[in-house]
């Protein structure tokens, strides 16, 4: 049988501080990009998946056992966001499709983040 994936507290800490810091690193690009005169590209939910997990991979490597993560830490965020990415995307999707707005990369990251922080919460609660 597959083993629960539910993380501890420290490490739900820690993936919040990394989606945070993607969130803002995507402020700054459209901050950036809106004083030269640039125009953002469309962002979807599943680039936002993408992206978290390119950076999960990257602060592994050069941090993870010093920050206390799972040495299947990595596979397990892999496993989630594959389960998530499409019901999310579809929420995100309709979400920002109701208001009308254009969505920006921070926003859809914001809310997809948020999301998938919902999504693993409401499984840890089912396996517990």
């Amino acid at each position: 049988m597959e083993h629960p994936i539910v993380f501890s507290g420290h490490v739900i800490g820690l993936l919040k501080e990394y989606m945070r810091d993607l969130v803002e690193q995507a402020t700054q690009e459209q901050h950036s990009q809106e004083q030269f005169g640039f125009t953002s590209l469309p962002y979807r939910p599943d680039q936002a998946f993408s992206d978290l997990l390119a950076l999960l991979d990257d602060r592994i490597e050069s941090e993870g056992i010093q920050v206390g993560l799972p040495e299947c830490f990595l596979h397990d965020m892999w496993t989630l966001c594959n389960e998530a990415v499409e019901p999310i995307s579809r929420r995100i999707w309709l979400e920002g499709n109701l208001d009308g707005l254009s969505m920006t990369k921070a926003q859809t990251r914001e809310l997809t983040y948020q999301a998938l922080i919902q999504f693993i919460d409401s499984r840890s609660r089912e396996r517990s």
